[in-house]
């Protein structure tokens, strides 16, 4: 009987250390094309209000109102969302940016086919004031 108990706290941490393990994401491999790109936008009041109803109508069921990563669907992505409003989020490049949230990957959809790469540029503009 102690063997049995044994086994199943052994498999009980098991399970646990690979559930921890599938929350690991690997790191984004931002190209250095995109890296090095600067937006090409001005990062004017109107462009910022159209880049926040493009955020609004696409990105804050996911990452929420205030970037957060805690909107209504947040529960359903696997990956971490992150905080839009952190200085390692913003110490990115807008190339950087505009890479990981038009082309996607894994639960992060791409946008390269709902919307266009100007308003994509005007969104990383709107996600800049989130750190204000």
């Amino acid at each position: 009987m102690k063997t049995l108990k044994f086994l199943m706290v052994i498999g009980v941490i098991c399970v646990g250390l690979l559930a921890f393990k599938s929350l690991d994401q690997e790191p984004w491999k931002v190209p250095a094309k995109y890296e090095k790109m600067t937006n090409p936008e001005d990062a004017s009041k109107e462009n910022i209000n159209i880049g926040k109803s493009m955020y609004s109508k696409h990105c804050k069921s996911c990452h929420g109102k205030e970037g957060l990563g805690d909107g209504p669907k947040a529960d359903e992505v696997e990956g971490e969302l992150g905080d839009f409003s952190s200085e390692e989020f913003q110490a990115q490049t807008d190339g950087a940016i505009f890479y990981k949230s038009y082309i996607g990957r894994d639960d992060m959809p791409s946008f390269e086919k709902k919307m266009s790469e100007e308003d994509m540029w005007l969104t990383v503009h709107y996600m800049r004031t989130m750190a204000e």
